[in-house]
């Protein structure tokens, strides 16, 4: 217990920071693919979703488990500000409020992480839209 109240905060960040930091890559990855791809040079359309689309899996991943990291790191942490009362015998408002404000700061660091990373994932997206329709206006009229 005394191992999880002394490192809680470096797991949940530290966790939330590799996540931040891998889709901040992988999105400038994507940005740059899309700048120099050349869609004129695949030949069907199957091809050129597998090759824009790669890596935003584990973008979209990060938007939508960020908040649950956060909130397990929140959930815990009111649970040993609870385990710190109920030890202590001393209820004191001041204790617990501050205990509950610390544990909220884990759930608002997974909404930071989160909402760049699903705001990254729709701008991609909608350049693989966009890359798409221009492969297939090459492609000319289907008969």
């Amino acid at each position: 217990m005394l191992f999880l109240k002394e490192n809680l905060d470096f797991l949940v960040f530290g966790v939330l920071g590799t996540m931040s930091f891998l889709m901040l890559w992988l999105v400038i990855e994507r940005y740059f693919y899309y700048s120099r791809v050349l869609i004129s040079q695949f030949n069907n359309e199957n091809a050129l979703n597998v090759a824009l689309t790669r890596n935003l899996t584990f973008i979209a991943t990060v938007g939508s488990n960020a908040p649950y990291i956060g909130l397990l790191g929140t959930v815990i942490g009111i649970m040993l500000t609870f385990y710190d009362i109920g030890q202590s015998g001393n209820i004191n408002v001041q204790v617990i409020m501050t205990g509950l404000a610390l544990a909220l700061k884990a759930t608002a660091a997974g909404l930071v992480v989160a909402l760049p990373a699903i705001m990254f994932y729709n701008a991609l997206l909608r350049k693989v839209d966009v890359l798409t329709a221009e492969w297939k206006q090459l492609q000319g009229p289907q008969s």
